[in-house]
């Protein structure tokens, strides 16, 4: 048992933590130490393997990713809270999938980015602890800094790390947010999630568009459609694009299949609801926006940080996929001769789709 087990006032402290967090609209908070030896190990071969692609930020900063104290000197405890983003009944999601014609969107991105209204929430509640202690050392983290989210979050008994890589939760399914407080309080660690109930499941390796998830609890990055949407800034590679069908940022198949998605609660704040009518746009009808409606629809959303012009190339590809007829070949007609070199060779290749 460490100090801070029998300490009464850091276990009082804990306790006040996640009834704070609760208050603030978390569905859960969990506490850990520090060490993710483990976690550590796994990162390295995958980056060994190449699997981050033009991810150079995962290996960029070293073991500061893997270490919180060498990316926040003193940490000897982690505050990990997670949030439930679900728009929508997952049905509706998989009609959306289901339509070639439809333009899907990741269900994470259809409302405001999550970073800042989860950040806000995480600083609201390192100001309640402080009003409790005085002042203490802390850093909030959204998905922001060279942190092993999901490790942390299993650790803090949160849930398990699926096979697809994601976190699971028994009551809740993965449609959720994580974020931490990295703290120098030595508060007493929840006990980790020692229970891995994928049991002998494939659904998520056998659903995945382009077979991204190589092996159980290994996705190359290279080949995942959120990675090539997203995170790539170049060319998607020809022989993935028929792949990727409707999907015009990030994906959602393994999540959907997911036996356990079956407890997913849909989310409560509706800052996370569709704005736009992202969840229901029709791909020639995002293909025309300009880019300052682009920009005006995307204002607040985290879809915006792909830019315009990988919005475009995102959609050129999905109307190469969709069915033919002449509303689609006269979209893509229209960009021929789109000023992105970017943009024109995906539409060239979407038309070339249909002849």
């Amino acid at each position: 048992m460490t100090e801070a087990d029998s300490d009464p006032a850091l276990s009082e402290l804990a306790q006040r933590i996640k009834h704070w967090g609760s208050e603030l609209g978390f569905q859960q908070v969990g506490i850990t130490g520090i060490d993710l030896a483990d976690a550590e190990a796994h990162l390295q071969t995958w980056l060994a393997k190449g699997f981050h692609g033009d991810m150079d930020y995962m290996q960029r900063h070293g073991l500061k990713r893997s270490r919180p104290d060498l990316l926040q000197p003193g940490t000897l405890s982690i505050i990990s809270v997670r949030m439930d983003y679900l728009p929508e009944a997952a049905a509706t999601s998989q009609q959306a999938l289901d339509d070639p014609a439809a333009a899907y969107i990741s269900r994470y991105a259809l409302g405001r980015d999550y970073h800042k209204l989860i950040r806000n929430r995480l600083q609201k509640l390192a100001d309640k602890i402080q009003a409790e202690i005085d002042p203490f050392g802390y850093r909030a983290f959204v998905d922001s800094a060279p942190v092993l989210e999901k490790a942390i979050a299993e650790k803090a008994g949160l849930g398990w790390i699926g096979k697809h890589s994601n976190l699971i939760n028994r009551k809740a399914g993965s449609w959720f947010f994580l974020g931490e407080i990295y703290t120098d309080l030595p508060l007493p660690a929840d006990p980790p999630n020692n229970h891995n109930h994928c049991g002998a499941c494939t659904a998520c390796l056998d659903i995945c568009p382009t077979q991204a998830i190589v092996a159980p609890y290994q996705v190359d990055a290279r080949r995942c459609v959120s990675y090539l949407t997203i995170e790539l800034h170049g060319a998607i590679p020809v022989e993935l694009r028929p792949l990727l069908g409707n999907r015009i940022y990030g994906c959602d198949d393994c999540q959907l299949v997911c036996p356990w998605n079956r407890f997913a609660h849909l989310t409560g704040e509706g800052d996370f609801k569709p704005r736009h009518q992202l969840n229901s746009q029709e791909l020639i009808a995002v293909f025309a926006w300009t880019e300052t409606e682009f920009l005006a629809k995307t204002e607040g959303s985290a879809i915006r940080r792909i830019g315009y012009q990988r919005w475009l190339r995102n959609i050129a590809v999905a109307l190469g996929n969709a069915k033919t007829s002449p509303p689609v070949i006269e979209a893509l007609t229209a960009r021929r001769e789109d000023d992105s070199e970017l943009v024109r060779e995906h539409v060239l290749w979407a038309l070339a789709q249909h002849h």
